[in-house]
């Protein structure tokens, strides 16, 4: 959902934008024409604000980068703009613990307001369109913002509509079907792990661009482990069987941690059904998954944990910046700056950086964003690089978490390997009480504030 810090999966927590279906948008224009024949339209007041910097999100990424560069002592108040229409802040890496019943969802939930600095200028409109050669931002509103460096953060869209079926299930109390990837489903999922007492339960992960590709199974490791202490799960023998079905055609994209976790599907009796990807939910019973041959495949279930399609917001994929294969932000992966506009720059989920999306990433990210921004204010080349690093502490069973940290490649990058000598591949104590207690409170006191950057520790 993504300190995905050493830290927790997530990314971006204030995006709960989506994109419209072909019907919506028609809806919406005809509304318009209507709409038009029948008064005039009021004249639109626009007006043009300057600052220095804007920042397009003002979650995960675009919390910490404003306040990194807050703290440098180059701006002043009113230099550096966020613009973000949400009220409220969610730390995503929390709603697995949700579904696992080890927390309440309201725990992870912050005010944006509260977590600005006053001397940030927080647009609370969403974003219409960039102008890069301009050198503005179009909002909703018709206001235009003017910078000189602009950082994009918006996170990615989650599309539970591009499941067929699938947002009227989650929607029924009496389904047992949920997600731990929102606010508003994330509640749904332990109560259904309690309910379930005999039958199929199916986990899914998407194939294609996703938010912390290890948290479906985190849901399913943390269910397993529940129905096991309760006497109904037992190495795939008893009343309740498991299937992971994911559109990958392994369990984890870094070899090495996907040798582990299909090693433990080996030893926990859990059914893998590669390279299906679902599609459709029928009835609160069936899930339709399609093939890489163009095949349909139909499985019953009892209890279905759905992650749901992502893809980047509709207005950084149509826009000047976005690369046309991925619709994401085109820039370097190692300076993050953007390949044709030289003062635009992009983090976290809206990146098209290949490495995983989690709010770990963010922690290594943003500083060398804002060094190669300081330096590009100053003239100057930017000399900090970016490797790629990301996390994923991904939850085995109740107390004990596989700490995946890994860079481009993707190659391993373990801190405590490093600082240690500790072999991460190893499942631990020490760090679920990373995942389940650290790492809340150190995103919430240090890196929305700018004051954390991952193993890199804190920030002065």
């Amino acid at each position: 959902m993504q300190l995905k810090s050493v830290t927790g999966c997530v990314t971006r927590a204030s995006s709960r934008h989506r994109l419209l279906t072909s019907h919506e948008a028609k809806t919406r224009l005809t509304a318009k024409r209507c709409l038009a024949t029948t008064s005039a339209a009021p004249p639109v007041s626009t007006t043009t604000r300057s600052h220095r910097v804007v920042v397009v999100g003002g979650g995960s990424a675009g919390s910490n980068v404003s306040h990194q560069l807050l703290r440098s002592g180059q701006f002043q108040a009113g230099d550096i703009a966020v613009v973000d229409p949400a009220e409220w802040h969610h730390y995503q890496p929390g709603w697995t613990l949700v579904g696992g019943g080890l927390a309440r969802k309201d725990d992870f939930r912050l005010r944006l307001a509260d977590i600005h600095d006053p001397k940030l200028t927080v647009h609370r409109d969403r974003v219409a369109r960039f102008e890069p050669t301009e050198n503005q931002v179009v909002l909703r509103g018709g206001d235009r913002l003017a910078y000189d460096q602009l950082v994009v953060c918006p996170g990615i869209s989650t599309n539970y509509e591009q499941i067929r079926g699938l947002p009227e299930a989650l929607a029924d109390p009496r389904s047992g079907v949920s997600s731990i990837y929102s606010y508003d489903h994330c509640d749904k999922v332990f109560p259904g792990i309690e309910r379930l007492r005999a039958g199929r339960a199916i986990f899914t992960q998407p194939a294609g661009m996703l938010k912390c590709a290890g948290a479906p199974q985190k849901a399913m490791w943390l269910a397993l482990d529940y129905w096991k202490k309760a006497g109904l799960y037992n190495c795939g023998d008893g009343p309740i069987r498991i299937s992971f079905a994911t559109g990958l055609p392994v369990m984890f994209g870094v070899p090495k941690y996907s040798a582990k976790l299909a090693e433990l599907a080996e030893e926990r009796g859990v059914e893998a059904l590669f390279q299906h990807d679902l599609v459709e939910v029928r009835s609160g019973s069936e899930a339709v998954f399609a093939r890489p041959d163009g095949t349909r495949v139909t499985r019953r279930f009892d209890l279905l944990h759905a992650a749901p399609k992502m893809g980047p917001h509709r207005f950084v994929a149509e826009s000047p910046l976005a690369d046309a294969s991925t619709g994401l932000v085109a820039v370097d992966p190692g300076t993050l700056r953007h390949g044709t506009h030289g003062n635009v720059w992009a983090l976290g989920d809206a990146a098209d950086l290949p490495t995983s999306k989690t709010a770990a990433a963010i922690t290594a990210q943003a500083p060398v964003l804002v060094a190669n921004l300081l330096d590009a204010v100053k003239g100057q080349a930017p000399r900090a690089a970016y490797d790629g690093y990301t996390s994923c502490p991904l939850i085995t069973e109740y107390g004990k978490v596989l700490l995946t940290e890994f860079k481009y490649g993707p190659e391993p990058k373990e801190t405590f390997q490093r600082l240690l000598g500790v072999d991460q591949i190893k499942p631990r104590r020490a760090f679920y009480h990373l995942k389940k207690d650290f790492f809340p409170w150190v995103y919430r006191k240090f890196m929305v504030k700018g004051a954390w950057a991952g193993p890199k520790g804190f920030i002065r």
